[in-house]
């Protein structure tokens, strides 16, 4: 467990881990410096810390693309990359600032019900 329920990325993760107690690994993660602020895994071989740098610039790269297409008044709400048998989703706070990075088995989970429970978490990060 590399989180604390003291910080408002700890609260945001314990939220997740309550809401889909299936989850393969959870984090938070600050887009500028692409460090997890808080994170969790129940996979052995998943390191969140290590998938949170990687989708940092997955999530500067689009940000980019949307510069270059002159996409104003848009922003990105989430990001979804769908695997064999996993989802992963990275959901950009409001501020832009943070983003909820979140890996499910697709068989079990329902995707709806994963993006409402990291809208739900990312409240708390404001």
């Amino acid at each position: 467990m590399a989180y604390s329920t003291n910080t408002p990325a700890g609260q945001s993760v314990q939220n997740i881990l309550d809401s889909l107690p299936g989850l393969m690994a959870v984090a938070v993660v600050d887009i500028q410096s692409g460090m997890a602020l808080a994170s969790h895994s129940n996979t052995p071989n998943l390191n969140p810390e290590t998938a949170a740098a990687y989708n940092t610039e997955v999530v500067k790269q689009k940000q980019k693309a949307m510069t270059a297409l002159k996409l104003t008044g848009e922003k990105i709400d989430d990001i979804l990359i769908s695997l064999t048998n996993q989802l992963h989703l990275l959901n950009i706070t409001e501020d832009g600032k943070k983003f909820i990075y979140l890996v499910v088995n697709s068989r079990d989970t329902n995707l709806a019900i994963a993006r409402d429970v990291c809208r739900q978490a990312a409240e708390v990060l404001k």
